[in-house]
């Protein structure tokens, strides 16, 4: 989404909180005893991912490694605690990988604000990676070809 006015954000936000608590109406009307984890309010402590919640499933060998990986490699995952976009990014990591994204919020305090703005970031969530950007929700599959990760799957492939 581009960053615009306040009043654009605001609107934005709102939006944003309707549709979440639209969403809890509907799975608790769907009988789950599993809260969605952004209405729990926030991340364990020590998490380097802001506040868009915890993801919902535990994090993969996989995930784990793909994550150290992004973060050796100096990537910055770009977002605000209101998006949506955001926090699926951060639930396709797992529960103990999303803690460690090397994640920014661009919202919540005006430090993050002025970051995102020094770093001219226009949509959420964004990437950045040695200077390059990509907008918008990325697979997993998609940052690890994009990094340089070398999985199980592209290191038996390139044997071939």
């Amino acid at each position: 989404m581009p960053i615009a006015t306040s009043r654009h954000r605001r609107a934005t936000r709102l939006l944003s909180l309707a549709l979440m608590g639209l969403s809890l109406v509907l799975v608790g009307a769907a009988g789950s005893s599993r809260q969605p984890a952004l209405a729990r309010g926030g991340n364990a402590a020590g998490s380097t991912s802001g506040s868009l919640g915890e993801a919902v499933s535990p994090s993969t060998a996989e995930q784990k490694a793909l994550v150290e990986h992004l973060r050796s490699r100096g990537a910055i995952f770009y977002g605000a605690w209101w998006c949506p976009h955001c926090f699926h990014q951060k639930n396709l990591f797992g529960t103990e990988a999303g803690r460690r994204l090397p994640y920014v919020e661009c919202d919540k305090e005006q430090a993050g604000r002025e970051r995102c703005q020094a770093a001219k970031i226009r949509a959420f969530p964004t990437w950045d990676l040695d200077g390059e950007r990509r907008e918008g929700l990325l697979t997993i599959e998609e940052l690890a070809i994009w990094s340089g990760f070398k999985t199980k799957a592209t290191a038996g492939s390139s044997s071939r």
